[in-house]
């Protein structure tokens, strides 16, 4: 299993929100480069990027940031927020960016995601955002009818080969995360599943990697200093 510190970009600094809510944003660093060299340094492969302003407003507002993280790193770097076309999804994977994330899209266009799966391959991640058990969309602002469950089988079935997966209420929160959830969600076949949101207690990182997920996404927990990102690393090594 593999360890995802996260950095949420917004203005180009490093913050994080509570439940998705953009009223409710505190500031980390105003370095990201230096933010991703600290996870870097202590033993992080991998770092996830979301381009917040990107994910409400469908621009690349922080593309600056992440080149300087992609240049600056030796990380594995996956970015998502406000990818909706194929230009942007070349753009970051020409910058060096391991993979890209969509969101919205894939909701709303779910042709082109297929399209881009087939055509990208793991290079294409898709994030699923649940509130209530639907997924929702722009930047968590808007909501859906599409069960979580049913639309990540749908993904898998359309050749998409990883899902991260968010539950909005338990984001940001330091309240723990959705196993039950995600105990389910590994029973899709062919599909890895990456948990993200509310993971806070270490036994979390034991209890993720025996249900099965393929990685975690750790991002508030680690500033706060709940969680220590060398003792998640080596939890999910055993």
């Amino acid at each position: 299993m593999e360890i995802f510190p996260a950095i949420d970009l917004s203005g180009g600094k490093v913050v994080r929100l509570t439940k998705g809510d953009y009223q409710q944003m505190t500031v980390y660093d105003t370095e990201p480069l230096a933010a991703a060299l600290k996870f870097q340094q202590t033993g992080a492969k991998f770092l996830h990027v979301v381009d917040l302003d990107g994910a409400k407003d469908g621009t690349t507002a922080n593309f600056e940031a992440v080149r300087q993280i992609v240049e600056g790193t030796e990380l594995f770097v996956e970015v998502g927020g406000g990818i909706r076309d194929e230009e942007r999804i070349k753009k970051y994977l020409d910058l060096g960016v391991g993979r890209v994330i969509l969101g919205t899209v894939a909701v709303k266009n779910f042709a082109f995601v297929q399209e881009m799966a087939a055509k990208y391959g793991e290079k294409i991640v898709v994030g699923v955002d649940a509130k209530d058990g639907l997924v929702a969309v722009s930047g968590w602002l808007e909501a859906t009818e599409l069960e979580t469950e049913d639309f990540c089988r749908k993904l898998s079935e359309a050749g998409v080969k990883t899902v991260i997966v968010t539950d909005i209420d338990k984001d940001g929160t330091l309240g723990g995360t959705n196993l039950q959830l995600y105990q389910r969600l590994v029973q899709i076949p062919g599909l890895a599943v990456v948990a993200s949101g509310g993971v806070t207690f270490a036994d979390e990182i034991n209890r993720l990697a025996e249900i099965g997920v393929a990685g975690v996404i750790v991002g508030k927990a680690l500033y706060s200093g709940r969680l220590d990102l060398a003792d998640c690393l080596q939890r999910a090594k055993q």
